[in-house]
Protein backbone atom coordinates (compact mmCIF):
# COMPACT_ATOMS: atom_id res chain seq x y z
CA UNK A 1 0.00 0.00 0.00
CA UNK A 2 2.81 2.41 0.87
CA UNK A 3 4.51 1.82 -2.49
CA UNK A 4 1.21 2.23 -4.35
CA UNK A 5 0.37 5.51 -2.59
CA UNK A 6 3.88 6.86 -3.18
CA UNK A 7 3.70 5.99 -6.90
CA UNK A 8 0.40 7.84 -7.20
CA UNK A 9 1.58 10.86 -5.19
CA UNK A 10 4.81 11.25 -7.16
CA UNK A 11 3.38 10.35 -10.55
CA UNK A 12 5.75 7.59 -11.63
CA UNK A 13 7.34 4.31 -10.59
CA UNK A 14 10.79 5.85 -10.99
CA UNK A 15 10.04 8.73 -8.60
CA UNK A 16 8.50 6.36 -6.06
CA UNK A 17 11.51 4.05 -6.35
CA UNK A 18 13.87 6.94 -5.65
CA UNK A 19 11.84 8.10 -2.63
CA UNK A 20 11.61 4.58 -1.17
CA UNK A 21 15.17 3.45 -2.05
CA UNK A 22 13.82 0.68 -4.28
CA UNK A 23 14.29 -0.17 -7.93
CA UNK A 24 11.56 0.81 -10.41
CA UNK A 25 10.90 -2.88 -11.29
CA UNK A 26 10.42 -3.62 -7.58
CA UNK A 27 7.85 -0.82 -7.35
CA UNK A 28 6.06 -2.41 -10.28
CA UNK A 29 6.09 -5.79 -8.55
CA UNK A 30 4.49 -4.34 -5.42
CA UNK A 31 1.66 -2.80 -7.42
CA UNK A 32 1.13 -5.89 -9.58
CA UNK A 33 0.92 -7.95 -6.38
CA UNK A 34 -1.85 -5.66 -5.09
CA UNK A 35 -3.73 -5.86 -8.40
CA UNK A 36 -3.45 -9.66 -8.51
CA UNK A 37 -4.57 -10.02 -4.89
CA UNK A 38 -7.52 -7.67 -5.42
CA UNK A 39 -8.36 -8.97 -8.88
CA UNK A 40 -8.81 -5.38 -10.10
CA UNK A 41 -6.55 -3.02 -12.05
CA UNK A 42 -5.44 0.01 -10.01
CA UNK A 43 -3.41 1.93 -12.56
CA UNK A 44 -3.63 2.42 -16.31
CA UNK A 45 -0.02 2.55 -17.53
CA UNK A 46 1.54 3.51 -20.85
CA UNK A 47 5.14 4.27 -21.73
CA UNK A 48 4.45 7.98 -21.21
CA UNK A 49 2.02 8.29 -18.31
CA UNK A 50 0.03 6.54 -15.64
CA UNK A 51 -3.47 7.25 -14.34
CA UNK A 52 -5.70 5.77 -11.68
CA UNK A 53 -8.67 3.64 -12.61
CA UNK A 54 -11.97 4.51 -10.92
CA UNK A 55 -11.46 1.67 -8.46
CA UNK A 56 -7.80 2.64 -8.08
CA UNK A 57 -8.78 6.15 -7.01
CA UNK A 58 -11.17 4.88 -4.32
CA UNK A 59 -8.59 2.32 -3.16
CA UNK A 60 -5.89 5.03 -3.05
CA UNK A 61 -8.00 7.20 -0.71
CA UNK A 62 -8.62 4.26 1.64
CA UNK A 63 -4.93 3.31 1.60
CA UNK A 64 -3.95 6.83 2.68
CA UNK A 65 -6.29 6.58 5.67
CA UNK A 66 -4.96 3.15 6.62
CA UNK A 67 -1.33 4.26 6.35
CA UNK A 68 -2.06 7.37 8.44
CA UNK A 69 -3.61 5.22 11.16
CA UNK A 70 -0.63 2.88 11.01
CA UNK A 71 1.74 5.80 11.45
CA UNK A 72 -0.35 7.05 14.37
CA UNK A 73 -0.12 3.62 16.01
CA UNK A 74 3.66 3.61 15.58
CA UNK A 75 3.82 7.12 17.02
CA UNK A 76 1.99 5.91 20.12
CA UNK A 77 4.84 3.48 20.68
CA UNK A 78 7.39 6.25 20.15
CA UNK A 79 5.57 8.47 22.64
CA UNK A 80 5.56 5.63 25.13
CA UNK A 81 9.36 5.62 24.93
CA UNK A 82 9.24 9.36 25.76
CA UNK A 83 11.78 10.28 23.09
CA UNK A 84 11.08 11.52 19.56
CA UNK A 85 12.52 9.26 16.89
CA UNK A 86 12.30 8.64 13.17
CA UNK A 87 12.35 11.26 10.41
CA UNK A 88 11.00 14.78 10.92
CA UNK A 89 10.33 16.43 7.55
CA UNK A 90 9.90 20.22 7.64
CA UNK A 91 9.37 22.76 4.86
CA UNK A 92 10.49 26.34 5.61
CA UNK A 93 10.78 29.69 3.80
CA UNK A 94 14.33 30.14 2.52
CA UNK A 95 15.61 33.10 4.55
CA UNK A 96 13.52 32.76 7.68
CA UNK A 97 14.26 29.05 7.68
CA UNK A 98 17.99 29.43 7.26
CA UNK A 99 18.55 32.30 9.69
CA UNK A 100 15.89 31.71 12.35
CA UNK A 101 14.14 28.33 12.35
CA UNK A 102 16.98 26.05 11.22
CA UNK A 103 19.25 26.79 14.21
CA UNK A 104 16.38 25.92 16.55
CA UNK A 105 15.53 22.69 14.74
CA UNK A 106 19.19 21.61 14.55
CA UNK A 107 19.61 22.15 18.28
CA UNK A 108 16.36 20.24 18.88
CA UNK A 109 17.52 17.29 16.74
CA UNK A 110 20.91 17.17 18.49
CA UNK A 111 19.13 16.51 21.78
CA UNK A 112 17.54 13.32 20.42
CA UNK A 113 19.97 10.88 18.72
CA UNK A 114 17.13 8.70 17.37
CA UNK A 115 15.64 11.65 15.44
CA UNK A 116 16.45 12.40 11.79
CA UNK A 117 15.90 15.91 10.39
CA UNK A 118 14.90 16.47 6.76
CA UNK A 119 14.58 20.19 5.93
CA UNK A 120 13.38 21.71 2.66
CA UNK A 121 14.12 25.43 2.33
CA UNK A 122 11.79 26.82 -0.30
CA UNK A 123 9.38 29.74 -0.64
CA UNK A 124 6.97 27.44 -2.51
CA UNK A 125 3.85 26.56 -0.52
CA UNK A 126 4.17 22.79 -0.24
CA UNK A 127 1.19 20.50 0.21
CA UNK A 128 1.92 18.66 3.45
CA UNK A 129 -0.18 15.64 2.55
CA UNK A 130 1.01 15.21 -1.03
CA UNK A 131 4.66 16.08 -0.35
CA UNK A 132 4.92 14.07 2.86
CA UNK A 133 5.93 16.83 5.28
CA UNK A 134 5.31 16.59 9.02
CA UNK A 135 5.50 20.32 9.58
CA UNK A 136 5.50 23.59 7.64
CA UNK A 137 6.72 27.01 8.75
CA UNK A 138 4.96 29.91 7.04
CA UNK A 139 5.01 33.67 7.50
CA UNK A 140 2.25 36.20 7.06
CA UNK A 141 -1.51 35.71 6.66
CA UNK A 142 -2.64 32.12 6.18
CA UNK A 143 -4.88 30.93 3.36
CA UNK A 144 -7.67 28.38 3.84
CA UNK A 145 -6.43 25.84 6.40
CA UNK A 146 -9.04 23.09 6.02
CA UNK A 147 -7.62 19.91 7.50
CA UNK A 148 -4.67 21.80 9.00
CA UNK A 149 -3.72 22.97 12.48
CA UNK A 150 -1.81 26.24 12.86
CA UNK A 151 0.06 27.59 15.88
CA UNK A 152 1.78 30.96 15.99
CA UNK A 153 5.42 30.40 16.92
CA UNK A 154 6.83 33.94 16.53
CA UNK A 155 6.17 37.47 15.32
CA UNK A 156 8.51 39.25 12.93
CA UNK A 157 8.93 43.00 13.44
CA UNK A 158 8.66 44.55 9.99
CA UNK A 159 10.46 47.89 9.53
CA UNK A 160 11.06 50.44 6.78
CA UNK A 161 14.73 51.05 6.14
CA UNK A 162 17.00 52.80 3.65
CA UNK A 163 20.65 53.50 2.95
CA UNK A 164 22.03 56.81 4.31
CA UNK A 165 22.98 57.82 0.74
CA UNK A 166 19.38 57.43 -0.40
CA UNK A 167 18.09 59.56 2.49
CA UNK A 168 20.73 62.23 1.79
CA UNK A 169 19.49 62.44 -1.81
CA UNK A 170 15.73 62.13 -1.39
CA UNK A 171 15.15 63.13 2.22
CA UNK A 172 13.81 61.11 5.12
CA UNK A 173 10.05 60.42 5.24
CA UNK A 174 8.47 62.02 8.29
CA UNK A 175 5.05 60.36 8.02
CA UNK A 176 3.51 57.27 6.45
CA UNK A 177 1.91 59.50 3.79
CA UNK A 178 5.39 60.67 2.75
CA UNK A 179 6.17 57.13 1.51
CA UNK A 180 4.09 57.85 -1.61
CA UNK A 181 6.78 60.28 -2.74
CA UNK A 182 9.67 57.81 -2.42
CA UNK A 183 11.07 54.92 -4.42
CA UNK A 184 10.49 51.46 -2.99
CA UNK A 185 12.05 48.05 -3.52
CA UNK A 186 9.07 45.73 -3.15
CA UNK A 187 8.61 42.03 -2.55
CA UNK A 188 6.45 40.11 -4.97
CA UNK A 189 6.31 36.34 -5.44
CA UNK A 190 3.19 36.21 -7.62
CA UNK A 191 0.12 38.34 -8.20
CA UNK A 192 -0.05 41.97 -7.05
CA UNK A 193 2.61 43.53 -4.82
CA UNK A 194 1.45 43.11 -1.20
CA UNK A 195 1.10 46.38 0.75
CA UNK A 196 3.40 47.53 3.51
CA UNK A 197 1.56 47.38 6.82
CA UNK A 198 1.82 49.61 9.87
CA UNK A 199 0.18 49.10 13.27
CA UNK A 200 -2.85 51.27 14.05
CA UNK A 201 -3.79 52.36 17.56
CA UNK A 202 -7.01 50.31 17.47
CA UNK A 203 -5.11 47.10 16.68
CA UNK A 204 -5.84 47.09 12.96
CA UNK A 205 -3.26 47.82 10.26
CA UNK A 206 -2.65 50.71 7.90
CA UNK A 207 -1.87 49.40 4.41
CA UNK A 208 0.40 51.46 2.13
CA UNK A 209 1.65 50.63 -1.37
CA UNK A 210 4.57 52.95 -2.20
CA UNK A 211 5.53 53.19 -5.89
CA UNK A 212 8.05 50.44 -6.68
CA UNK A 213 10.27 50.42 -9.77
CA UNK A 214 12.08 47.37 -8.43
CA UNK A 215 10.27 44.18 -7.45
CA UNK A 216 12.08 41.03 -6.26
CA UNK A 217 10.89 37.67 -4.96
CA UNK A 218 13.83 37.33 -2.57
CA UNK A 219 14.10 39.22 0.73
CA UNK A 220 17.90 39.10 0.88
CA UNK A 221 18.09 40.57 -2.63
CA UNK A 222 15.79 43.40 -1.50
CA UNK A 223 18.07 44.09 1.49
CA UNK A 224 21.08 44.15 -0.88
CA UNK A 225 19.34 46.55 -3.29
CA UNK A 226 18.18 48.85 -0.48
CA UNK A 227 21.73 48.89 0.90
CA UNK A 228 22.99 50.28 -2.43
CA UNK A 229 20.52 53.18 -2.27
CA UNK A 230 17.92 51.77 -4.69
CA UNK A 231 15.03 52.85 -2.48
CA UNK A 232 13.15 52.12 0.71
CA UNK A 233 12.53 48.55 1.83
CA UNK A 234 9.98 46.95 4.18
CA UNK A 235 11.88 44.08 5.74
CA UNK A 236 12.02 41.86 8.85
CA UNK A 237 14.20 43.49 11.50
CA UNK A 238 16.14 40.24 12.08
CA UNK A 239 17.20 40.18 8.43
CA UNK A 240 18.73 43.68 8.47
CA UNK A 241 19.82 43.84 12.13
CA UNK A 242 23.55 43.66 11.37
CA UNK A 243 23.29 46.27 8.59
CA UNK A 244 21.44 48.60 10.96
CA UNK A 245 24.10 48.13 13.64
CA UNK A 246 26.86 48.81 11.09
CA UNK A 247 25.14 51.93 9.75
CA UNK A 248 24.71 50.45 6.27
CA UNK A 249 20.95 50.90 6.69
CA UNK A 250 18.86 53.30 8.76
CA UNK A 251 15.41 52.59 10.15
CA UNK A 252 12.82 55.01 8.75
CA UNK A 253 9.68 55.98 10.70
CA UNK A 254 10.74 54.06 13.82
CA UNK A 255 7.70 55.33 15.72
CA UNK A 256 5.38 53.99 12.99
CA UNK A 257 7.33 50.89 12.06
CA UNK A 258 7.35 47.57 13.83
CA UNK A 259 4.34 45.82 12.33
CA UNK A 260 4.14 42.31 13.88
CA UNK A 261 4.16 39.79 11.01
CA UNK A 262 3.09 36.40 12.30
CA UNK A 263 5.03 33.17 11.82
CA UNK A 264 3.08 29.91 12.01
CA UNK A 265 3.82 26.23 12.34
CA UNK A 266 1.30 24.11 10.44
CA UNK A 267 0.63 20.39 10.48
CA UNK A 268 -2.07 18.04 9.26
CA UNK A 269 -5.01 17.54 11.59
CA UNK A 270 -4.65 14.14 13.21
CA UNK A 271 -6.17 12.34 16.20
CA UNK A 272 -2.69 11.81 17.64
CA UNK A 273 0.00 14.45 17.10
CA UNK A 274 3.39 12.70 16.89
CA UNK A 275 5.71 13.51 19.77
CA UNK A 276 8.46 14.68 17.37
CA UNK A 277 6.13 17.32 15.89
CA UNK A 278 4.78 18.52 19.23
CA UNK A 279 8.23 18.92 20.77
CA UNK A 280 9.63 20.59 17.64
CA UNK A 281 6.84 23.18 17.70
CA UNK A 282 7.39 23.78 21.43
CA UNK A 283 11.10 24.34 20.75
CA UNK A 284 10.30 26.89 18.02
CA UNK A 285 7.92 28.78 20.32
CA UNK A 286 10.53 28.92 23.08
CA UNK A 287 13.66 29.68 21.04
CA UNK A 288 12.61 31.76 18.02
CA UNK A 289 12.16 35.08 19.89
CA UNK A 290 15.78 34.87 21.10
CA UNK A 291 17.11 33.93 17.68
CA UNK A 292 15.20 36.74 15.97
CA UNK A 293 16.35 39.32 18.51
CA UNK A 294 19.97 38.26 18.18
CA UNK A 295 20.08 36.88 21.73
CA UNK A 296 20.78 33.28 20.86
CA UNK A 297 20.74 30.71 23.62
CA UNK A 298 23.57 28.29 24.10
CA UNK A 299 21.68 25.46 22.42
CA UNK A 300 20.65 27.49 19.40
CA UNK A 301 23.95 29.24 18.74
Amino acid sequence: MDVFVKAVDLGSFAAAADALSLSAPMVGKHIRFLEERLGVRLLNRTTRRQSLTDFGRAYYERCKLILAESDAADNLAADHLAEPRGKLRVTLPVHFGRHCAMPVLLAFARRYPALELDLSLSDRFADLAEDGYDLAIRTGPLADNAGMVARRVARQRMIVCAAPAYLDTYGKPATIDDLAHHHAVAYRRSGPVPPWQFPHADGSSIDIAPPARFRFDDLAAIADAVSTGAGLGWLPSWLVRERLEAGILVEVLPEQSGYPYDVFALWLQTPHLPLKVRLAVDALVQELPQIMSGKQSGDAS
